[in-house]
């Protein structure tokens, strides 16, 4: 591509990612959106809209039989001339850090927030992390179909408690079973709750904002309501401001129904309008990569592993930063400086799971990978070195003792922990004296989706041994004394060897540090 055409293609980019609390319909509404792409997914699959195999993002075996997800699938589809690449992120607090990574390759988000519960504590939390990056993000109050809380509350819990403005694009006609339908600000109309049998979807209304009063639902005391408490909010609500939309500071509010798809597609349209194209980058050099930049770059900000069982498959996933991709092209892996070629893409595209030809700042790309990637990774082609700002990374505040239960099956164990400690949702200690393994995580339920995993994607039966809550501190080598580990400070090295103690508690911490004054110390590597 010349550098117009590169332009016109990162302009139709919108990357954006799904955020909320387990259970406030995340996948649902991915899934929506996906049926209006065309599209849907399962196991790595895409499946054509005509199959009727209407598949679910969450494609791990795991996912299935919990009802939940814990871990970010990547799905990309053409819709109002732009291609949009949608991340459903795990809702579950356990899978924190697989959020957090991936909310640093999008441009913005999407939070769902459940009409009946409002603000959640993990909404909360990964509000914040949207906050603290900047940007932008548009709210949909789903479940519309059950009654709820009040609408004029929900406006007010987001404001006090995430501290954004709000402006609502419809508001509610109703909810549960008195769903009337939406009273759609935006698009000067009224939106009809499942009304296709019996007519038009949308009743437009007058320039006083009121439907034509021959209208049976002008009868309607629902209907009323909703002008009055319309009449309320444009007086004292916010104005509509593109520029705090920009910043993040005002959130587009909508509301609806994902499971009964109302509202969606109205979201997506007018998302498409207001969410922003890919966005530059900086490097650890507090360089700024614009996405029109003619040298290709991207960094590795999640990797998978069978994804398709029967290959075992390994993807990194790279969301690409600036220039063009084009598959077979040589880049540069920026941590150990090796050329390497890739050949081997893919993308997840409308109708199918296929290789990318090419690809622009904006999109994610899938590798496939041997072991080369590691999270984070910056990958570039050209003579300008290039690494990105580091992703994020939790210590892990859980611990378990790890062995295989059958001792012939040894290969099998340690390339399943191999793996998927590479993907990053548990990491791997070992220790100093025995050489044991040590899991370390941020919540329970990762240890168990590993178990699961090792089993049945490794034929791997695992004893895990828990250790329970530790404090992990890392210390200098040169400082290290293999005598100052006991029963309450176990000494352990991480996956590149760092020496570093895991302590039961804030009491044996405060002991070490006493005894060893001149030790120092940290939380991070």
């Amino acid at each position: 591509m010349n550098k117009t055409e590169l332009a016109a293609a990162v302009d139709t980019r919108r990357t954006f990612a799904i955020i909320s609390h387990p259970d406030a319909g995340k996948t649902t509404i991915t899934e929506q959106m996906l049926l209006f792409g065309g599209v849907v997914r399962q196991a790595g699959t895409v499946k054509a809209r005509k199959s009727g195999n209407f598949a679910k993002s969450d494609w791990m075996e795991i996912e299935k039989k919990r009802g939940i997800s814990v871990t970010s699938s990547v799905m990309q589809f053409d819709y109002d001339g732009k291609r949009i690449n949608i991340l459903d992120t795990p809702g579950h607090e356990d899978f924190s850090e697989d959020t957090y990574r991936t909310l640093m390759a999008v441009d913005s988000a999407v939070m769902v927030i459940d009409s009946a519960k409002g603000i959640e504590p993990q909404t909360k939390k990964l509000f914040q992390i949207c906050k603290m990056r900047g940007i932008p993000i548009f709210t949909f109050m789903n479940k519309l179909d059950r009654d709820g809380r009040e609408p004029l509350d929900l406006l007010n819990e987001v404001e006090e408690v995430l501290g954004i403005e709000t402006y609502p694009m419809n508001w509610p006609m109703g909810m549960g079973k008195g769903l009337k339908g939406l009273y759609d600000r935006y698009n000067h109309r009224v939106e009809l709750y499942h009304n296709e049998a019996h007519g038009e979807t949308f009743l437009p209304l007058d320039k006083d904002g009121k439907l034509d009063p021959s209208n049976e639902l002008t009868k309607d005391s629902i209907y009323r309501d909703t002008l009055d408490e319309m009449e309320l909010i444009e007086e004292a609500g916010n104005d509509f401001d593109e520029a705090k939309i920009a910043s993040g500071d005002m959130t587009p509010v909508f509301f609806g129904s994902a499971l009964t798809n109302f509202g969606v597609e109205t979201f997506l349209k007018t998302y498409l309008k207001y969410a922003p194209k890919p966005s530059a980058h900086k490097t650890r050099d507090d360089e700024i990569v614009q996405p029109t930049a003619e040298q290709f770059s991207g960094f590795v900000f999640k990797i998978q592993a069978n994804m398709n069982p029967n290959h075992r498959d390994r993807i990194a996933f790279v969301r690409i930063c600036s220039g063009e991709f084009d598959r077979g092209m040589d880049v540069f892996l920026q941590r150990t400086g090796k050329k390497m070629r890739l050949n081997n893409s893919t993308q997840f595209m409308a109708d199918t799971r296929e290789t990318v030809e090419t690809a622009v700042a904006g999109d994610i790309v899938g590798l496939y990978d041997t072991g080369n990637f590691q999270i984070g990774d910056t990958i570039y082609a050209g003579k300008h070195a290039v690494q990105f700002e580091k992703l994020p990374q939790f210590t892990p505040e859980l611990f378990m003792r790890v062995t295989a239960k059958n001792v012939m099956k040894q290969k099998s164990f340690h390339k399943g922990i191999d793996q998927l400690v590479q993907e990053g949702a548990v990491q791997l200690y070992t220790s100093y004296s025995t050489g044991d393994y040590i899991l370390g995580a941020v919540g329970q339920l990762q240890f168990e989706v590993f178990k699961f995993r090792m089993l049945n994607e490794y034929n791997s039966e695992v004893v895990m041994e828990p250790l329970g809550n530790k404090t992990a501190r890392w210390i200098d080598p040169d400082q290290l004394d293999e005598k100052m580990s006991s029963s309450r400070n176990l000494l352990v090295k991480d996956r590149s060897g760092a020496p570093l103690f895991l302590f039961e508690n804030a009491f044996a911490e405060r002991w070490f540090a006493d005894k060893y004054p001149n030790v120092k110390l940290t939380s991070k590597l």
